[in-house]
């Protein structure tokens, strides 16, 4: 596919001119430092969700296993609450509170865009705390960052643990989540999980169901899977990426826009590599626009995988993305899209084009 071609500037009228501020910040020059305390107390939906519920989403007419998808969560919801929606009461003759009612978790099998982690949100805004929220890979670094019967014993004292775009293209990472989740059901913790479904896997049945069940072994009696089909909608009747800007543009944009960080693509890709993800969050605390220059297709496997958890956090915190080089969705070649992590990359690219559009209104 050919390069787009730059925009020029008159097609740059959206964007303000630049007005003289305080010199952008490099995200090559921050080495945050996060303590595990931290790590928990973000488990709750990234600000694009923060206000979310049943009541805002907005199933596609088309699509009825949304409509049914909602009416599972919000029943899901009423147990945690409590079968007449309050409390569960305790017994003086048990030591805690009985355990809710119905399945321990449920599973959101769908594609990608198709509201999934708005469900989720809204389940996690509906439940009774205490609650947790975070993404396989923020869950994953939890444990790391706690170790495993710690991480246990922290979220044992939960109601809630919802899961957002659940992996199995790691299988020491999928066993290690599996085991934990495992430990967190027999200690009565409800459970609710996302993933994807590859776009040419949609309408061969529970293509990810059945994934998921099989490698969370023994958990899989405990979930309900629901499939939610429906189109990307970050892509309903949009265009494609927009094209790339001029370094010029770029450098331009990012002076006037306070709170904004400038950096080399190729540098930042190299600075990812010295900061672990579970601090990506916190390498953009205070930033609120990204420019990049010189974005170029990215070869090798580990580094993709630190700019996918990048865009994740870029996305959390809808940072829009003003940028120069190749348009966002080259950004991976081929046969990465073709591989096994697939998923994760085309994730990538979902999100990173919604983000340069943001920048382009």
């Amino acid at each position: 596919m050919p390069a787009a071609a730059p925009h020029s500037d008159a097609a740059t009228e959206s964007i303000a001119t630049a007005v003289p501020s305080a010199a952008p910040t490099a995200l090559t020059d921050r080495r945050p430092v996060v303590p595990a305390e931290r790590l928990v107390a973000e488990m709750v939906p990234p600000p694009r969700f923060s206000d979310v519920s049943f009541g805002t989403y907005l199933p596609d007419p088309g699509q009825p296993s949304q409509y049914e998808a909602v009416q599972v969560l919000e029943q899901f919801a009423g147990g945690l609450n409590g079968a007449d929606g309050s409390a569960p009461r305790r017994s003086w003759f048990r030591r805690s509170a009985p355990a809710p009612t119905g399945p321990a978790g449920v599973y959101l099998d769908g594609g990608y865009g198709v509201g999934k982690t708005h469900l989720l949100a809204s389940l996690w805004h509906a439940a009774p705390g205490p609650k947790a929220f975070g993404t396989f890979v923020e869950l994953t670094n939890l444990v790391g960052a706690l170790g495993f019967q710690q991480a246990v014993t922290t979220l044992s004292g939960h109601k809630l643990l919802c899961i957002d775009e659940f992996e199995l293209d790691d299988p020491g990472d999928t066993v290690l989540v599996s085991t934990l989740l495992g430990r967190l059901v027999d200690n009565g913790v409800k459970l609710c999980a996302t993933s994807n479904t590859l776009p040419e896997k949609l309408g061969e049945g529970r293509f990810a169901a059945a994934d998921f069940l099989r490698e969370i072994q023994g958990l899989s009696a405990h979930f309900r899977p629901m499939r939610i089909d429906g189109q990307d909608y970050r892509h309903r009747g949009l265009p494609d990426a927009p094209p790339p800007y001029t370094d010029a543009r770029v450098e331009a944009v990012a002076a006037g826009t306070p709170g904004a960080s400038l950096d080399d693509f190729g540098a930042l890709l190299d600075h990812l590599s010295a900061v672990h993800p579970s601090r990506y969050g916190a390498l953009l605390d205070d930033v609120t626009a990204v420019c990049l220059r010189g974005v170029r297709q990215v070869d090798d496997q580990s580094t993709a995988l630190r700019l996918v958890v990048l865009a994740d956090r870029m996305y959390d915190r809808e940072l829009p993305i003003t940028a120069s080089g190749v348009p966002f969705d080259e950004v991976f070649p081929e046969e990465m899209l073709r591989g096994g992590y697939r998923k994760k990359y085309l994730r990538a690219i979902s999100r990173l084009v919604a983000l340069a559009r943001d920048s382009a209104r």
